[in-house]
């Protein structure tokens, strides 16, 4: 045992944790500092120590399927397609058990924990992709390849989008498109995708979007449009970014955090806390964590001995880099809001699972 954890990739682990720290310190302030009043500090007081312990529950997961050898995926399909079926179940299970929390019904309540399925759907697709491109790489060029592995993704994804969550329908969609590019996709072939995207927007737009989905994209072209309604969160979010300056206002010291003006800043929008809060200086070094977290996961990829490998790190990659560009977009004004966390970072028991147990897998692929 000693000789295998000697074995692990303890620098990636610990970028890891090195961003898992800049949520817990924007928890901890808004727990125990700054000018939050005394219930809405315990309560963020009360977050700050459940996340310690999703990220211990993280680190032992991680370490324990590092032990599995990934090779077992790699040569047969029945796990993968169990996980992935299983991930089918737990999504359609939502239309019936799910709870509504935000204004979309994608969580499980099991007693006082939410579990949110999509974050284990997203570890599913990754592998399931990495598995059937891996089999096919030679053959690349033919579109039915690309129309197959684009209804694995449609069935998870339709079922996300009738919860309302658009941002991880975006994410698995990164996840297959990015997958393919590395796999060897044909330019015309890519750019057939990108006009029927197009084409399927518009239709949506038209046909099956929601109004308050509409409201979104309108108040990110122009947030002063209604700067109390569906433009508040994206105002607030660049005052708190703007606000921070260089050195930023001090930890526990952010008034558009502390003060509550800021929504959901422990999850969606803790890039702006941490912005108002750390300034220029903590945003610079955030997105070097990030920045070196991926060159870890570039090194793994390099050195793995098979296509099936390559493709899961990428995967990962491309999930974790999708989902941060969205989010920290998203916070700045450059995209629509999507609800989509910074991995690592928003507080959130599903996703640092989920993210921890992918991490497990690539110290499976660095080992063997």
């Amino acid at each position: 045992m000693l000789l295998h954890l000697k074995k692990l990739d303890w620098v990636l682990a610990t970028s890891a944790i090195s961003l898992v720290s800049f949520g817990l310190i924007s928890l901890y302030a808004s727990g125990g500092a700054g000018l939050t009043s005394g219930e809405a500090s315990g309560e963020a007081g009360f977050l700050f120590k459940k996340q310690v312990l999703w990220l211990v529950m993280g680190f032992f997961l991680m370490v324990a399927i590092s032990f599995f050898d990934y090779r077992i995926l790699k040569n047969y399909r029945s796990p993968i397609l169990a996980l992935y079926g299983f991930s089918l179940i737990l999504l359609l299970g939502l239309l019936v058990l799910g709870v509504n929390i935000r204004g979309a019904e994608s969580w499980y309540r099991i007693g006082g924990i939410t579990i949110e399925p999509v974050e284990f759907v997203k570890i599913s697709i990754v592998l399931l992709l990495a598995k059937y491109f891996s089999m096919r790489h030679i053959e690349m060029y033919r579109f039915r390849h690309i129309i197959t592995s684009g209804l694995y993704v449609l069935l998870p994804a339709s079922l996300v989008f009738i919860q309302s969550e658009v941002g991880s329908v975006l994410i698995l969609t990164s996840i297959w498109i990015g997958v393919m590019i590395i796999a060897g996709i044909k330019i015309k072939h890519l750019a057939i995708l990108i006009i029927a995207g197009a084409v399927l927007l518009s239709v949506g737009w038209n046909f099956v979007f929601q109004d308050y989905q509409k409201d979104r994209l309108i108040s990110f072209i122009n947030p002063e449009a209604d700067p109390r309604g569906s433009g508040y969160n994206i105002l607030q979010s660049t005052i708190a970014v703007g606000s921070g300056g260089i050195l930023g206002k001090g930890i526990g010291e952010g008034t558009q955090t502390q003060l509550g003006f800021l929504p959901e800043a422990q999850t969606d929008f803790i890039f702006a806390s941490i912005a108002e809060e750390l300034g220029l200086i903590g945003v610079f070094i955030l997105l070097s964590c990030f920045a070196f977290f991926a060159r870890k996961m570039m090194d793994i990829s390099h050195s793995s001995s098979n296509n099936f490998a390559r493709l899961v790190v990428a995967g990962f990659s491309i999930m974790v880099l999708s989902q941060m560009s969205i989010n920290i977009g998203m916070t700045l004004g450059l995209l629509p809001i999507t609800g989509i966390p910074l991995p690592f970072v928003s507080y959130g028991g599903s996703s640092l699972i989920s993210l921890f147990a992918m991490l497990g897998i690539l110290q499976s692929i660095k080992i063997n």
